[in-house]
C-alpha cells in the first residue's frame, strides 16, 4: 500500500481523521468542562459575597455595640470571641495604609457605617493589595480607637470535588474515544477492503450491517467492486481469447512463408509474424497473471530457490550472479515468484548485460528480493509508467529493443495477485534495481 502524500499545512496537526477526531472531541470536551467548573466557581463566589454581605453587617454592627459597652480592661477578652475567618478586631488606631482600593471593600466600608451610625466615624484604609487586607477604623463612645481587619477569604473547596472533576473528565474522554472509534472503524475496513482489490476480482466484502449510512456505503462498495471485478475478469477474457485464437493463422502463416523461395522477403515475413507470435504469447501469460494467487503457498528455503534460478542461467552461460542470501523460511507461491523473477532477470541481462540477484528480509520480517543491473537505467518520471501494459520507452517494435511492453506488466500483476509489491529505483552509480517484497 503507498503512503498518503503529507499534509503541507500545520504540521502539530495530526495526519489521521482518527487523531484528529479525537482531538477536537477531547478540546471541546475539555473547554466545556472548564467552562462548566468556571461558571459554577463564580456562582458560588458571588453567592457566597451576598450571603457574607448580607450578614457581615449585622454582625459587626452587635460585635461594635458589644465591644462599646464594655469596659475598656475587658475589651481584648472579647476580641477572640468576636473573630470571624475573614475579619477580626484590634484594639488601636490599626496601620495606616491608601485609600481602599477594591469596590468590595468601599461597599463593605459603606454598609457598616450605615449599620452603626456616624457616630463611629467609620474609615477604611487598604493595608496590602496582594493578598488583599483592608481595615475599617471605628471611634467608640469612650474616645477609644478600633480596627476592623479584613482579609477576604477564597471559596472552600471539597476535598472530593478535584476527584470528581478527574473522573468526568476521563469519562469524558472514554466516550469521546469510544465515538471516534466507532466512526473511524468502517473506513478502515474500507480501506481494507479496498487494498484487497486484486485483478483475479478476489477482494474482501464489507458487512452490510451497523448504522444505516455505514450499511449504504458497504452496500455502494459492494457492487461497485462487483462491477470492477466483473470488467476485470472480461478485460482479460478477451484479451485471452484474442491472443489464443491468433496463434491458428499465425502458425498457418509461418507455414506458408517457410514455403516461398529464399529471399529478403521470405526473412521479413518470417521475423514479422516470429514478433506476432512473441506478442501473442506474452498477451496469453499477461492474462493468465492475474490468476497467479489460484497457486497453493508453501513454505521454502528462500536461498535454495533463488540459488537454483540462478544457477539455471549460469548453466546457460548467463551472466547473472548471486550477491545476497538470507537465513530461513519464507512461505511463497513459487511458480509465480518464479516468472516474476526470471522477467526481472531477463530485463536485467538484455539492458544491463548483467544481473545480480539477492534476498533479503524486510523490517516486518517478509522476504526481499532484489535484481540488479548496471544498465542505462530508467528516467525517474518513467519508473512508475513502465509497469503498465504495453508500455515502452522506446518506439521501435523490435524485439531487440522496445519487445511486447508486456514482461514488467506481467510480473507487476502477478506480485499483486499473490499479495506483494514490486518497485523500481535506480541505482547509485547507474543501473536499475527491481525489488520484489511478499509478505
Amino acid at each position: 500500500m503507498t503512503e498518503p502524500p503529507r499534509s503541507r499545512g500545520w504540521r502539530l496537526w495530526p495526519r489521521s481523521m482518527a487523531a484528529r477526531l479525537y482531538l477536537i472531541l477531547f478540546a471541546g470536551l475539555l473547554l466545556a468542562q472548564a467552562l462548566s467548573v468556571g461558571l459554577m466557581y463564580y456562582e458560588r463566589y458571588t453567592t457566597a459575597v451576598s450571603v457574607m454581605l448580607d450578614t457581615i453587617e449585622r454582625e459587626v454592627g452587635t460585635s461594635v455595640a458589644i465591644l462599646d459597652r464594655l469596659p475598656a480592661t475587658e475589651r481584648p477578652a472579647w476580641l477572640e470571641r468576636l473573630q470571624r475567618d475573614n475579619y477580626r478586631f484590634i484594639i488601636g488606631p490599626g496601620q495606616q495604609g491608601v485609600p481602599l482600593v477594591s469596590s468590595r471593600s468601599r461597599e463593605l466600608t459603606a454598609m457598616i457605617a450605615k449599620e452603626v451610625g456616624e457616630a463611629y466615624r467609620v474609615h477604611g484604609d487598604t493595608v496590602s493589595v496582594t493578598p488583599e487586607r483592608y481595615q475599617i477604623h471605628l471611634t467608640l463612645h469612650d474616645g477609644s480607637p478600633i480596627t476592623m481587619e479584613v482579609t477576604p477569604q477564597g471559596i472552600p473547596v471539597a476535598d472530593w470535588l478535584p476527584l470528581v472533576l478527574v473522573l468526568q473528565v476521563a469519562l469524558l474522554l472514554a466516550c469521546g474515544w469510544i465515538a471516534v472509534r466507532l466512526a473511524t472503524r468502517p473506513l478502515k475496513t474500507l480501506a481494507q477492503a479496498v487494498e484487497a482489490v486484486n485483478p483475479a476480482g478476489e477482494a474482501l466484502r464489507l458487512p452490510q450491517d451497523g448504522p444505516i449510512e455505514v450499511a449504504n456505503a458497504a452496500l455502494a462498495f459492494n457492487a461497485m467492486q462487483e462491477r470492477i471485478a466483473r470488467h476485470l475478469r472480461e478485460r482479460l477474457h478477451i484479451l485471452a481469447s484474442i491472443s489464443h485464437d491468433l496463434q491458428t493463422p499465425i502458425t498457418r502463416m509461418r507455414l506458408r512463408a517457410e514455403s516461398l523461395d529464399d529471399g529478403i522477403e521470405r526473412e521479413r515475413l518470417l521475423a514479422d509474424l516470429g514478433e506476432m507470435e512473441h506478442l501473442v504469447r506474452e498477451g496469453v501469460a499477461y492474462a493468465r497473471s492475474a490468476h497467479g494467487g489460484d497457486e497453493a503457498p508453501v513454505r521454502i528455503d528462500p536461498t535454495a530457490f533463488v540459488e537454483s534460478l540462478v544457477f539455471d542461467y549460469q548453466d546457460v552461460g548467463q551472466p547473472v550472479s548471486l550477491t545476497g542470501i538470507v537465513e530461513g523460511v519464507a512461505t511463497v507461491r513459487p511458480r509465480a515468484l518464479r516468472r516474476v523473477l526470471v522477467n526481472l532477470i531477463d530485463n536485467a541481462v538484455k539492458y544491463g548485460g548483467a544481473a545480480e540477484v539477492a534476498a533479503c528480509r524486510t523490517e516486518g520480517g517478509g522476504l526481499c528480493i532484489t535484481v540488479s543491473d548496471r544498465g542505462p537505467g530508467i528516467p525517474e518520471t518513467e519508473l512508475e509508467e513502465v509497469l503498465q501494459p504495453f508500455y515502452r520507452m522506446e518506439a521501435s517494435r523490435s524485439r531487440d529493443t522496445g519487445g511486447a511492453g508486456l514482461g514488467l506488466a506481467i510480473a507487476t500483476q502477478l506480485m499483486l495477485s499473490i499479495g506483494g509489491n514490486l518497485t523500481l529505483a535506480n541505482r547509485d552509480g547507474g543501473g536499475l534495481v527491481a525489488t520484489v517484497v511478499l509478505p
